[in-house]
């Protein structure tokens, strides 16, 4: 039985799961990445409202 065309598969089939891999972990650190940048712009966001919150006067109708 000749055993070089599954060989040939079989070394494809590894390049392929090696290659998904490394996709993968490229993919799980720009994730990360993304989060990190998501959430420093909800806190800055968040920081602005508190700020834009304080600095809006609370004045009175005038009829007060």
């Amino acid at each position: 039985m000749d055993l070089t065309p599954l060989e040939e598969r079989l070394a494809h089939l590894i390049r392929t799961v090696d290659d998904m891999s490394d996709i993968i972990a490229r993919q799980e650190r720009e994730i990360a990445l993304l989060t990190r940048r998501v959430q420093m712009l909800m806190e800055r966001e968040a920081e602005r409202e508190q700020q834009a919150m304080r600095e809006v006067p609370i004045d009175r109708p005038p009829h007060w």
